[in-house]
């Protein structure tokens, strides 16, 4: 299913949108090699209930935007999982900010797939991973530049009645090994969550 929805946006992770590409603006680490230094990723903060997050895929295309985060049952007991994540946005100067969580598309967009799998109960053994997609429209409808809202920071929860983990807002990519996210969401005010769905077996596993 999720490749299903990254061929229907395409891979067009813009410079300046809420993915970013970060390849031509790699950080100077003070040593001077002929071989550019990768940014790595490191693995998920493995929490006492034995589960962390991350952000694993994203696109932008035409103001329209999907980030997909991922759980990883990272303890030693099976894990269930159902319904939709909890989420908090906040911006650059950690104040949250005010935008209704939607489950679903909640109509931002027509997104093949992303309304496709309803809700479930999942078990996770150690290992096993899940994912949520997430969905916002990056629209500036009001000519008051401070209506506009950009998360820079995000707290994820699995459940209503489960802890809140940050999730650490950068993504894998290919040229530079990680780049920086952030969720610009216009002053739309909303996001789509997608129901936590099992994740596909990752290459070698």
């Amino acid at each position: 299913m999720r490749r299903v929805l990254l061929a229907a946006l395409g891979l067009a992770l813009l410079t300046g949108c809420g993915v970013r590409d970060t390849a031509a603006a790699a950080p100077k680490l003070g040593v001077t090699s002929s071989t550019p230094t990768r940014a790595t990723i490191p693995p998920p903060v493995c929490s006492p209930e034995g589960i962390g997050f991350s952000i694993v895929g994203g696109d932008a295309a035409m103001g329209i935007r999907v980030l997909t985060v991922e759980m990883v049952n990272c303890g030693t007991r099976p894990y269930t999982v159902s319904g939709y994540p909890r989420l908090r946005l906040y911006d650059d100067e950690q104040r949250p900010i005010d935008v209704a969580v939607l489950h679903g598309s909640g109509d931002i967009a027509t997104v093949p797939g992303f309304d496709a799998l309803p809700p479930e109960s999942i078990t996770l053994q150690p290992g096993e991973r899940a994912q949520s997609g997430l969905l916002w429209r990056n629209l500036l409808t009001d000519s008051d530049l401070n209506a506009s809202k950009t998360a820079v920071r995000l707290d994820v929860a699995v459940a209503t009645d489960k802890p809140w983990q940050d999730v650490p807002v950068v993504m894998p990519n290919e040229v530079t090994g990680a780049s920086p996210v952030t969720i610009d969401l216009g002053n739309t005010g909303r996001l789509g969550v997608e129901a936590w769905h099992r994740a596909s077996p990752q290459p070698g596993g």
